[in-house]
């Protein structure tokens, strides 16, 4: 008997795809603002969903006394060699300090002196206790007016006519239930795309990485599916981090001001310069030079950083602390091996996402993206992601009060969500394939890290390899349509997987564009080793007729790069 999934149809003003950090401001934003219908669709539960879920210990973007936004604007444009938007980057930074603030009366506690004042980490940062971060901004949006949190419902598509969006459609993935949801503006807000590359750790530890392993580019598949214009996925991200439990290397080099040292002892960081691939980069390089392992040289610190470490890591990532405490040997005493993870593709930390207009509207009319999923505006990190959550919803609330007559949904836009449904449906009722859906994320995952840049060829890579990256890939995406699934939670796999495969397909394309090594680690193109002024600019993509189009634009600083739509 086949399986049949029921049509649902869901009408509001804004339909908001993803429930993290940006999701949740946007709706708070909206709510506050406006009488507007706001409804959002999350994948997992909204009370612990996106990068805060397991908490962080840190506001990392935040404008610190004595500090101006241009002075972080022209700090994260050094950081990323000068491709980046500096207007996306100064209207994200000058509401660092307001939104930070807004989470203080929510809640969050941040950390203060005697004095009654925040406590910096750096020039950059403050100190919190944010482990119940998430759940705080989940609070406020369940309270909030007017705003419908749909959880475990897995979005695939956008519905979008005459390069206008007019919803998404998507499924529930513990009920038989498929949602068309009909709206006058989407904000995208799903965060970037782990799981592309093979992680650090094997097997059953596959999953302990630095990003979010259900973060799967699902944002990113959806707008290039939907002609949407993207940026900079050449500028992948890979953390430095520490070795095997994947644990956070900053709150060491800036908590306790360790230094990177080689197996010799030699302070090796000022030979490859700071920026945050150089560090990554010295990292790779000393241990092909054959001085690894390497190491942030915390032996000598004193009894009371010991056991801020220890309580740092215990809110953040606890592996860390227990490794500490099963080997006996704290902090002070032996140094913190380090390693650089697979690559990801995140607009938190590098530019890689959509390409958006100062209001973070996407080239798509009505469609905005936020946090991780929009690019240009590296380092943004958590305040970034609650300053582009407001800043679009904003924009839509002005942009949806000038609309005088209620526009009629097009009936090719409700022909394609029944078309994506039964696409549902097909795959529910499909005859066993001969690969597993795990099978091909294995195979992809090897693709991409033997032949565009992964781990195991210390992230370099050749134009050879690139093209036999996509031609393996484009492979693996064919025999993906062949899929099946047994129950809706299946079924999310098997697209999760389709995501990868896409997003994949634009990394590969992106990198091969950018002929230069640009970041190193990064972009690390073995057959153009130097930067060219020439490609310094923004490689952007589009897919148009099945086929991605690629094209640099130009770098204006101080302009706004508004697109017509």
């Amino acid at each position: 008997m086949s399986k049949k999934i029921k049509h649902e149809i869901v009408t509001a003003d804004v339909l908001i795809i993803g429930g993290g950090t940006a999701g949740c401001y946007g709706a708070l934003t909206l709510s506050r603002n406006s009488d507007l219908k706001v409804v959002i669709a999350e994948k997992a539960n909204i009370k612990r969903s996106g990068c805060l879920a397991a908490g962080v210990n840190a506001i990392n973007a935040y404008i610190v006394e004595g500090r101006t936004p241009q002075d972080y604007a022209d700090y994260a444009a050094k950081d990323a060699g000068g491709i980046v938007r500096h207007d996306l980057l100064l209207s994200a930074a000058r509401r660092f300090n307001q939104v930070t603030a807004e989470m203080e009366k929510l809640g969050l506690v941040i950390l203060k002196d005697e004095k009654g004042r925040y406590v910096a980490r750096g020039n950059r940062n403050i100190k919190i206790n944010g482990e119940n971060f998430k759940p705080i901004l989940a609070k406020a949006v369940e309270a909030a007016k007017n705003v419908t949190v749909l959880n475990n419902v897995n979005i695939t598509d956008l519905l979008v006519h005459d390069n206008r969006v007019e919803g998404a459609v998507g499924f529930h993935m513990t009920e038989d239930t498929a949602y068309e949801i009909r709206a006058r503006a989407v904000l995208v807000s799903t965060g970037g795309a782990a799981g592309l590359y093979k992680p650090n750790n094997p097997g059953f530890s596959r999953h302990k990485m630095w990003y979010p392993p259900f973060n799967t580019g699902a944002g990113y598949a959806m707008g290039i599916r939907a002609g949407a214009e993207m940026t900079s996925f050449e500028m992948r991200f890979i953390a430095l981090r520490c070795k095997d439990t994947i644990a956070p290397t900053g709150t060491i080099a800036q908590g306790v001001g360790a230094k990177q040292i080689n197996s010799r002892g030699e302070v090796y960081e000022e030979r490859y310069g700071c920026t945050t691939s150089e560090r990554v980069y010295g990292t790779v390089k000393e241990n092909q030079l054959g001085n690894g392992p390497c190491y942030l040289q915390t032996s000598g610190i004193s009894r009371e950083k010991d056991e801020e470490l220890l309580k740092a890591y215990l809110n953040m990532a606890p592996s860390q602390t227990l490794r500490w405490i099963e080997s006996g040997k704290n902090p002070g005493e032996e140094d913190v091996e380090i390693a650089g993870t697979e690559p990801y593709i995140v607009g938190g930390h590098t530019a890689s996402g959509y390409w958006v207009n100062t209001s973070r509207e996407t080239t798509v009319e009505g469609l905005y993206a936020a946090g991780d999923v929009a690019g240009g505006c590296p380092q943004k990190y958590v305040t970034g992601a609650l300053a582009e959550g407001e800043i679009a919803a904003l924009d839509m609330i002005e942009k949806l009060g000038k609309e005088r007559v209620q526009r009629e949904f097009p009936d090719a836009a409700g022909r394609y969500a029944e078309e994506k449904i039964k696409e549902y449906e097909t795959v529910l009722n499909n005859p066993l394939p001969r690969f597993s859906q795990e099978a091909l994320e294995e195979a992809m995952q090897k693709v991409m890290d033997e032949y565009a840049g992964g781990i195991s060829v210390n992230y370099q890579f050749n134009e050879k390899q690139l093209r036999l990256a996509d031609e393996n890939i484009t492979l693996l995406l064919k025999l993906a349509e062949h899929m099946n699934a047994t129950d809706t939670h299946e079924l999310m796999f098997v697209y999760e997987l389709r995501e990868r495969l896409e997003v994949c397909r634009s990394v590969i394309a992106h990198l091969l564009y950018r002929k230069e090594t640009r970041w190193h680690s990064f972009n690390e193109n073995l057959d153009h080793r130097e930067p060219r002024e020439e490609y310094f600019g923004y490689v952007n993509s589009r897919l148009v007729d099945g086929e991605l189009r690629l094209s640099l634009k130009s770098i204006v600083k101080g302009a706004e790069y508004e697109h017509q739509n």
